[in-house]
């Protein structure tokens, strides 16, 4: 497993909601019912505590203990709320958080280097795994996609990804 203290950001404070210190949240898991199963995030450095969380257009509304007024949420606007890794529920064979390939080596089906995992990505059609190149000597970086499935990455783990070969631009 990824490191277990490594913080996972679920979701980022985007300014107040009303006068009685609800913040509205930008949502970066599957929704707000998600944040419920957490009552405490370390919020840049401070800990909030999570009083409530409904939906909202494109996020959702908070309030948290420690805020109770409009200046106080309107302070906390672009605040990373964040949870250990290891407080993350237990995944299934197969399953994966998006965090823990983010970062891995990318290796070809042969055993060769081909570049790291920057980002995961889903445009409505399934996770899509944005692998980025090392650059050659005066040269920039190449970036290029990879579905995430399993012809294009028969295998990953906590140490790398594997892709098939014919994936790799």
């Amino acid at each position: 497993m990824a490191n277990a203290d490594r913080p996972v950001t679920l979701a980022a404070i985007a300014g107040a909601h009303g006068v009685r210190g609800e913040v509205r949240l930008k949502l970066f898991g599957e929704g707000a019912e998600t944040l419920r199963a957490f009552s405490v995030f370390d919020a840049g450095g401070r800990r909030l505590t999570l009083k409530s969380v409904r939906p909202a257009n494109q996020g959702a509304v908070a309030t948290f203990a420690e805020v109770n007024d409009r200046s106080a949420a309107e302070a906390l606007r672009g605040t990373l709320l964040t949870v250990p890794r290891s407080a993350l529920p237990p995944l299934a064979e197969g399953e994966y958080y998006h965090h823990d390939l983010i970062g891995l080596p990318c290796v070809s089906a042969d055993g060769g280097a081909i570049g790291t995992v920057v980002a995961v990505e889903n445009f409505g059609a399934g996770d899509i795994l944005e692998i980025e190149k090392p650059a050659e000597p005066g040269k920039k970086s190449v970036r290029f996609m990879v579905p995430m499935n399993a012809r294009a990455v028969p295998a990953w783990d906590a140490d790398s990804v594997t892709v098939d070969p014919a994936f790799v631009e």
